[in-house]
């Protein structure tokens, strides 16, 4: 009878010679962090000169917007003067980019106020109204995709895509004035604007939230239910681990649930890190109509007076959230599929 003997572990040492980056930019995952990071300051750097230049064409500027009309060109030169618009782009860009990089976005021209506390009290609403836009049109979409796609053709995948088809084909600006018509002017179930915050309840922050979220996130239901139900469609028909799936004996659930949405998955994913950053962007509008103090509304403000220093930083911010989308959207492919991983080393 012998004895099995365990010997001691013994710790491997590190090679002296290699550098803790090195070492740390070994992992797969953290060497893509670091290169989408990368990638990410030129994106940035692009989008803050092209919005200063954007601007900088449009007529008129912060000082004419505050004396109003009845100014005289005296009394607009002083205040242009004081504010540092009569220095070239370049100079207050460059002025812009070094206090931004130090974390200082500088004070908005109008209301004197530092932009960032302005962003910190913005950016909650939007935010909490993307993510219900988000959760509301997946968790309406998936459903739907798989079971259109369970049975094409059959009547509810054609009910589902002629439902789908009339969401897309409606603005989103159209759909939150015919929802406020229907569900704040003639049924009184809900209110048409303002914003309550999550400390006064969840419920009364929810319900100002519910339509403008619904404006947003019903086309994005209709265009992902299109966009999964095709992709799934494609998948149990053309592809050959399905045939052999379905040759093991597993019900046709089982392989539209379990094989096939997990490969259409990957396009979802990245459809939906490639709308985020669009999305943000659209609420400008629909926090415009549901009277929302978010960030879209305080851009549309700041375009109106001009204020070129609140418009720079909600541009970094929207430019920001499609860089750290798309990052996740890399790093969801890299957790769900072991492929990837094991190609990017």
């Amino acid at each position: 009878m012998t004895t099995a003997t365990t010997s001691p572990r013994v710790p491997v040492a590190r090679d002296p010679r290699v550098s803790p980056l090195s070492r740390a930019t070994s992992s797969p995952v953290l060497r893509l962090v670091v290169k989408r990071l990368l990638m990410a300051i030129p994106i940035m750097l692009g989008v803050t000169i092209l919005a200063f230049w954007v601007l900088s064409l449009i007529p008129g500027n912060a000082a004419q917007q505050l004396l109003g009309p009845e100014a005289t060109p005296e009394d607009i030169a002083q205040l242009e003067e004081q504010l540092g618009l009569n220095e070239s782009g370049v100079s207050r860009y460059l002025d812009w980019l070094g206090g931004a990089l130090t974390g200082d976005l500088g004070n908005s021209i109008v209301s004197r106020q530092p932009v960032g506390d302005l962003l910190a009290n913005r950016l909650p609403v939007t935010g909490e109204l993307v993510l219900l836009a988000f959760v509301v049109s997946l968790a309406l979409a998936i459903p739907v995709a798989l079971l259109a796609a369970y049975k094409p053709n059959g009547l509810l995948d054609r009910v589902s895509m002629f439902v789908s088809t009339m969401g897309l084909s409606v603005a989103n600006y159209v759909l939150a004035l015919l929802l406020v018509l229907v569900f704040a002017v003639q049924l009184g179930a809900l209110p048409a604007i303002g914003f309550v915050p999550l400390e006064d309840g969840l419920w009364a922050n929810l319900k100002p939230l519910i339509l403008p979220s619904a404006a947003i996130g019903i086309p994005l239901f209709c265009f992902y239910a299109r966009f999964l139900r095709g992709d799934l469609v494609d998948q149990m028909q053309q592809e050959e681990y399905v045939t052999t799936a379905r040759a093991k004996g597993i019900g046709p659930w089982q392989v539209l649930i379990r094989h096939a949405f997990r490969n259409s998955s990957f396009g979802l994913i990245t459809v939906v890190g490639l709308n985020l950053g669009a999305l943000i962007g659209g609420t400008v509008i629909i926090e415009q109509i549901f009277a929302l103090p978010g960030i879209g509304q305080m851009l549309l403000q700041a375009i109106n007076t001009r204020d070129v220093v609140v418009v720079q930083a909600a541009v970094v911010i929207f430019a920001l959230v499609a860089v750290i989308a798309n990052l996740v959207v890399d790093l969801l492919y890299v957790v769900l599929d072991p492929r990837i991983r094991h190609d990017s080393r």
